[in-house]
């Protein structure tokens, strides 16, 4: 399959961000396009590969950067610094997401009338961030991704169909911030559904969790079926909505 990738810079304020696109350059433009959000990790060969993932399946992707200047933690203490750094200030946090938004429909493959976003952990939270601010998107996926919300959705502006999809042995992120996730998209009367997948950690998507959390002392670990079911998930809804 012809997946054509490449990097491509752009401005949040005075900062250089890096983000990472890839296609499929045998299919027609304009293309449904899919905004992909890192990790506390940064924007790393991960997302990368689930960038050309999505390229495989006929979408654009575009992997935004939200830490600038293409910063990849070597370390937990370093991702979380950058994560931090974001999460402390979401007005900027929520600048570098209009941004990255904007660089992805300025993509000439990326037809801006058809768009998605998905998120990892941190990327999660962030994309259903800019389902709650009301960003133009048709579908947000969050994959074992944070709940907790930063801006209080109005009853019925949240536009997009909402999948989260969730590790029922996650103690980063628990049932209990599952239960309140439900009642927050129910009071914004959201189009939203929730998948919960057994025996499956924080991070069960990622096939470096088991290693990273054996390393560093975190409960993280993968699940080859969760990750599969929850891609078959995302897949499944882009069907319906494009």
């Amino acid at each position: 399959m012809n997946i054509l990738t490449s990097e491509v810079d752009y401005q949040v304020g005075d900062i250089t961000h890096r983000g990472f696109v890839a296609f499929n350059n045998l299919t027609s433009p304009p293309r449904t396009g899919v905004m992909v959000i890192h990790e506390w990790w940064g924007l790393n060969d991960y997302i990368k590969n689930r960038a050309k993932k999505l390229a495989e399946l006929g979408y654009v992707a575009f992997a935004i950067d939200m830490f600038g200047e293409g910063k990849v933690a070597g370390d937990p203490d370093e991702a979380a610094s950058l994560m931090n750094a974001v999460l402390g200030d979401m007005d900027s946090g929520t600048k570098a997401l209009q941004a990255g938004y904007q660089a992805f429909v300025d993509q000439p493959q990326v037809d801006a009338e058809r768009t998605a976003a998905i998120g990892y952990c941190f990327g999660g939270a962030m994309a259903l961030h800019m389902a709650r601010i009301g960003l133009p998107l048709s579908a947000v996926v969050s994959f074992h991704g944070a709940l907790g919300s930063f801006h209080t959705a109005t009853p019925g502006s949240i536009q997009p169909r909402v999948l989260v999809c969730h590790g029922e042995e996650d103690s980063m992120v628990t049932m209990d911030d599952v239960a309140g996730f439900k009642q927050e998209m129910d009071t914004a009367q959201a189009d939203y559904q929730v998948n919960v997948y057994p025996n499956a950690k924080h991070g069960f998507t990622n096939e470096a969790a088991d290693e990273n959390g054996q390393k560093y002392g975190l409960d993280l670990g993968y699940n080859a079926l969760a990750d599969n079911k929850s891609w078959d998930a995302m897949e499944a809804l882009f069907d319906e909505v494009f």
